[in-house]
């Protein structure tokens, strides 16, 4: 999978990917081919079961610093996006993101701006290295920072308050004050990123295959959900679901032993 990609690289690790965003000459910025790979990967990932999580990484000096300007100054046409060109063609990436059943797990390190920025949001664990620097760069060039699920994600992470001193004014939030609100997991030199991740992968790997996905599920639909009902349909679901697999068993031993679960691809 991904051979033929020339802006991201993929990296199989077991039952993990490492998605490298891999044009560090331009800190990583989105241009049209970038846009394509990621659309591709993120839309075949949804029915990939030998994926279990994603890491996503950038490349050289910077994690992504959003749109490449340059290239989107001198017009280049984009012939899909749901009738809205590259802006909704960009933005079918965060939803694949979201909809694609694996955890994604981004380690950030120098500018994450703009719809770098809304990379690292709409992963679900976020670890910082200590050069960090995030910011809602939309406002900052004539336009809303209502931009590529900002709106939607920041909110949820951070609550309204901190969300609204964000993005009206595009200030940064470097890797201390995210980590004491909230917006990423824990703090690490740059350099240790790499291994800062191996004990999140552990975890998440130690969870069943079924239960992985149905919880990332299940917790994009509580967020929202309308009452405490309905969200308790979902668990009650997902709890029936996970309970019939062999898994379930085979995880309760394993707790009983003390020992390291052997699941069953599912």
């Amino acid at each position: 999978m991904g051979q033929d990609y020339q802006t991201i690289t993929i990296e199989r690790r077991g039952q993990v990917d490492w998605l490298t965003l891999n044009r560090p000459e331009a800190l990583n910025s989105i241009n049209t081919a970038m846009v394509h790979e990621l659309n591709d990967y993120f839309g075949k990932l949804y029915h990939d079961r030998s994926v279990r999580v994603v890491l996503m990484r950038g490349a050289g000096k910077a994690f992504c610093a959003g749109l490449d300007i340059k290239e989107h100054r001198e017009g280049a046409e984009i012939p899909f996006g749901g009738g809205y060109g590259f802006q909704g063609f960009l933005a079918d990436v965060y939803i694949k993101m979201r909809r694609c059943p694996q955890p994604i797990v981004s380690l950030v390190h120098g500018a994450a701006c703009g719809g770098g920025f809304a990379f690292a949001l709409a992963s679900d664990i976020r670890i910082a290295g200590e050069s960090a620097r995030m910011n809602a760069a939309f406002i900052r060039i004539g336009l809303s920072a209502c931009d590529m699920g900002v709106s939607y994600f920041l909110p949820r992470l951070v609550g309204g308050s901190i969300a609204s001193e964000l993005m009206l004014t595009g200030r940064f939030i470097q890797a201390p004050r995210a980590l004491a609100t909230g917006l990423v997991a824990e703090v690490v030199p740059d350099d240790q990123l790499e291994a800062a991740a191996q004990p999140w992968i552990d975890d998440l790997l130690h969870a069943s295959p079924m239960g992985l996905r149905m919880t990332k599920e299940g917790l994009a639909m509580a967020i929202d959900a309308g009452s405490l009902e309905t969200a308790m349909a979902i668990e009650n679901r997902n709890q029936t679901m996970t309970g019939k697999s062999p898994n379930f068993a085979e995880g309760m031993r394993a707790f009983l032993e003390k020992r390291a679960p052997n699941y069953i691809p599912e």
